[in-house]
């Protein structure tokens, strides 16, 4: 009788996971994009698509991982193509009780066949904006490995549709092979022009990526999950109120962290680190947010009271307006 009423309890907290708002800070567009729309819009089947999408549970790499995007982006390259994809997007999130996103993706790998950036923030937008009950903002991503032009562009739309759909920039792509001393004169660009930003760091490069961010006046970090053994890095984000950017699957499948048990999201929880929860891409990570909460739960046992500091977290530290938190907040309180 003890171990059914241990399954009923784990019944009802899933199904309380499921039900609960939620708020997700780090989704890549291009990484999300639906398998039965992929098919629909590639001719491949579905067996195809699932294994040139889906990462293996445990990649060598990063770089190995990073390959299952190649087809999302060629199908993403007419206007009409990105609206769907969005549109698939904040339809999930709908489903999985998201009340705010903000998505990300790079315009720059969407204009091969002559959109111009502005077609592509727009046509993802419209598609975001067909489903009013989800609040969503854009990320647009610099790349690192990429030419400088591309990247200036991309802060140039970025700074044209702030507040208007956009609401901050990131630099992404492999740290190891592309730090981010080659790119402190793009942040210069982006602080001058008063873009709010987030770096992707410390997810495989060095702990200085991370000491980087930081000095460049990151108040979010992407992933950040290497070196929390050592006290400088938790002082330092500490000091300067940095909130991570935590999407536990990924950090498994790309090899930055060996098993889902040693995570490091409980520690820097417990040490009072600003984090949020996010799938990182829902479709090559094969995950959606309430399943990762399940998995946080399962393994970690945080509570439904844990998850909802940490979606206030989020919301505070979420790229728009006092107003716009107040809103959101609400739902938590």
């Amino acid at each position: 009788s003890f171990l059914l009423y241990n399954y009923i309890e784990v019944g009802i907290m899933i199904n309380k996971i499921r039900d609960m708002k939620k708020v997700e800070l780090h989704l890549h567009l291009d990484g999300s994009v639906n398998i039965e729309t992929a098919s629909k819009l590639s001719g491949l089947s579905i067996s195809d698509v699932k294994n040139r999408m889906i990462a293996r549970d445990r990649c060598l790499n990063l770089t190995e991982y990073l390959t299952k995007f190649d087809l999302p982006i060629s199908i993403m390259q007419s206007y009409e193509n990105l609206v769907l994809v969005a549109k698939d997007l904040v339809d999930y999130l709908e489903q999985e009780n998201v009340i705010y996103a903000e998505i990300r993706f790079a315009p720059m790998f969407h204009t091969r066949k002559g959109l111009s950036y502005e077609e592509v923030v727009e046509s993802v937008l419209e598609g975001l904006n067909t489903n009013t009950k989800v609040k969503t903002n854009l990320i647009l991503c610099m790349m690192r490995g990429m030419d400088k032009d591309s990247n200036i562009k991309t802060i140039d739309i970025a700074s044209k549709y702030l507040n208007k759909g956009v609401c901050a920039i990131d630099l992404a792509g492999a740290e190891d092979k592309y730090p981010l001393d080659l790119y402190l004169d793009l942040f210069d660009i982006v602080k001058s022009k008063r873009i709010p930003f987030t770096i992707h760091a410390g997810e495989n490069g060095s702990y200085k990526e991370v000491e980087k961010a930081c000095s460049l006046g990151a108040k979010r970090i992407g992933h950040c999950i290497q070196f929390i053994e050592d006290d400088m890095p938790i002082k330092l984000l500490k000091d300067n109120d940095v909130l991570l950017e935590i999407c536990p699957t990924s950090n498994v499948q790309t090899n930055a962290i060996d098993i889902f048990n040693n995570h490091p999201i409980r520690k820097l929880f417990d040490m009072g680190i600003n984090i949020s929860i996010n799938t990182d891409n829902t479709t090559v990570s094969n995950i959606s947010i309430s399943d990762e909460y399940i998995k946080l739960f399962n393994t970690f046992g945080f509570t439904i009271e844990e998850f909802n500091n940490i979606n206030i977290m989020s919301i505070n530290k979420a790229f728009i307006s006092d107003k716009e938190k107040r809103e959101l907040l609400n739902n938590f309180m």
